[in-house]
């Protein structure tokens, strides 16, 4: 049964918070996060990019104890306050295509992450966990939730629903005309219902965020370990997470690019392709697949469109069901010889709130030879993979919403 606390957030005032909130720091260019630091002296990229203040790129240990001096700075300053009594916050989001996202703020446990109560869809790189680990026991909190999500719930969507009936504690819109509410839920009684209510599930789901999880599960171990009167509740048994229905998640899909043909012409390289695929070449018109393992190719300055052969693949389990993986082991590592999708330079993605126009034109600049447009997967196929204990491949799907940083921190 998952365990979903409320918790005491620490959190900008209400005069600030549009000036803190920041998206995560590795969706910034350089300059446009030095142009946000130059006149935003309460943005959280000052926190989590301390070399800014002495014009030094700062890393390790240093950089650690150094984010960990600009939090307390900011609380010194009143920038952050924290909340008196453990709360659930109710958080929305409404995007610029008019799209609503409401979900809950809370502490999920690392021991459900353990148990496989919290199930994971992803691999994840065991450096990257190491080093986002030791990172937050230094720092001391976290500020980016992970995203679940949970199968749709009456009563939380009546709480919800009832709460966001009031004026919210925070309202603000961002330059890409997002717009951000938060409330919290204070009262024992919603609590209680809503800490019953995920009790209630046998099973939670990581949409986005499995090195952030993964991380947080070993700083717990560790944390228990150097503890001798560990007794389970205390705060680091828990990492903060954005939980909303599996109605509200959004997937979209990861198109792929690729810089040549591995040696191939044209002709030799379609051939290979028949093999796997119905094809049809549709000239200059722009073609997106509209049904699961439709794909899009687009190549020397033509579209085609690739219908599986589903007589020559076999789907063995849901894995061998995700596009991503059909094309993966049709394409990308027999034809193109691309073995692996994490460290193979010849391959980039372009998520599919991009336009296919977008993967056209590199394509056309000649930086990429080829280009893959596919379906999105869905919740049921992520969730399917993830309850027969399989892994999706590296950008597999692109998922909505996305959360700004700094609006909700969790202290351990």
């Amino acid at each position: 049964m998952a365990k979903i606390h409320p918790f005491k957030a620490v959190r900008p005032t209400r005069d600030k918070v549009s000036l803190v909130a920041s998206r995560s720091y590795q969706s910034y260019t350089p300059n446009e996060r030095d142009s946000r630091m130059d006149y935003n002296p309460y943005s959280f990229l000052h926190i989590v990019n301390p070399g800014y203040k002495y014009q030094k790129e700062i890393s390790g240990e240093e950089r650690y104890k150094l984010v960990r001096n600009r939090y307390l700075e900011f609380k010194e300053d009143e920038i952050f306050i924290q909340d008196d009594t453990p709360c659930y916050y109710v958080y929305k989001i409404v995007n610029r295509e008019q799209e609503s996202f409401s979900g809950i703020i809370a502490a999920a446990s690392a021991e459900d992450y353990e148990n496989n109560v919290i199930k994971i869809h992803e691999d994840t790189l065991q450096d990257r966990e190491v080093t986002f680990k030791e990172y937050l026991k230094t720092v001391g909190f976290n500020a980016e939730p992970v995203l679940l999500t949970y199968p749709d719930n009456e009563v939380i969507a009546q709480i919800i629903a009832k709460v966001i009936k009031v004026r919210a504690e925070y309202e603000f819109t961002t330059t890409y005309r997002d717009t951000h509410y938060l409330w919290k839920i204070s009262d024992p009684k919603s609590i209680s219902e809503i800490k019953n209510a995920f009790s209630s599930m046998k099973t939670i789901y990581i949409a986005d965020g499995h090195h952030r999880s993964a991380s947080s599960y070993l700083l717990a171990k560790d944390l228990k370990e150097d503890n001798p009167n560990h007794q389970g509740n205390e705060t680091y048994n828990f990492f903060m997470s954005y939980l909303i229905p599996e109605s509200d998640l959004r997937i979209y899909e990861f198109n792929r690019l690729i810089k040549d043909l591995n040696g191939l012409s044209k002709e030799e390289f379609l051939i290979q392709l028949d093999e796997w695929f119905r094809i049809e070449n549709r000239g200059i018109e722009v073609y997106k697949p509209s049904n699961p393992h439709h794909f899009s190719m687009y190549l020397e300055g033509e579209f085609y469109s690739l219908y599986l052969r589903k007589t020559r693949y076999e789907f063995a389990d849901a894995l061998e069901e995700l596009d991503a993986q059909i094309l993966y082991k049709t394409v990308l590592e027999p034809i193109l010889g691309i073995q692996n999708l994490r460290t193979d330079t010849r391959i980039e993605y372009s998520h599919g709130k991009n336009d296919i126009i977008s993967v056209k034109s590199k394509i056309d600049s000649d930086e990429f030879k080829v280009g893959f447009g596919l379906f999105p997967a869905t919740v049921d196929q992520m969730k399917r993979i993830a309850d027969q204990g399989l892994r999706m491949p590296p950008k597999s799907t692109y998922i909505e919403p996305k959360l700004r940083s700094g609006i909700t921190i969790y202290e351990f």
